[in-house]
């Protein structure tokens, strides 16, 4: 599956069932390098997520990693502070935010 065919599934998944959101108010940027290179957005508001393949808005948190790692990222295979540690992931913005979205994505693994 691609990365945007993954990011569309998973936020089909969050909009479905919202309670793991409640509150999140998040725009996240996913800069991404290897085959499917490019930058994606995953905007949290209002307990609704949407997925863009451009620049939105200004993101509250970017990270830069492979679109590999990305998706080993979403499917709970890759920990993400090992990844930081080790240079796979890179992270701008507000670091509790990143940390955010780990146990966001547990929620829907």
């Amino acid at each position: 599956m691609t990365v945007k065919e993954t990011l569309l599934q998973l936020a089909q998944k969050m909009n479905d069932h919202s309670e793991g959101i409640q509150g999140v108010n998040v725009a996240y940027q996913f800069d991404l390098s290897g085959d499917e290179e490019g930058t994606y957005q995953v905007i949290i508001r209002d307990e609704k997520v949407q997925v863009f393949n451009e620049v939105q808005e200004d993101p509250n948190c970017t990270l830069q990693l492979s679109d590999q790692n990305l998706l080993k990222l979403i499917a709970g295979k890759l920990n993400p502070t090992v990844a930081y540690m080790s240079g796979k992931l890179k992270i701008k913005g507000e670091l509790g935010l990143a940390l955010k979205l780990q146990s966001i994505l547990k929620k829907y693994e």
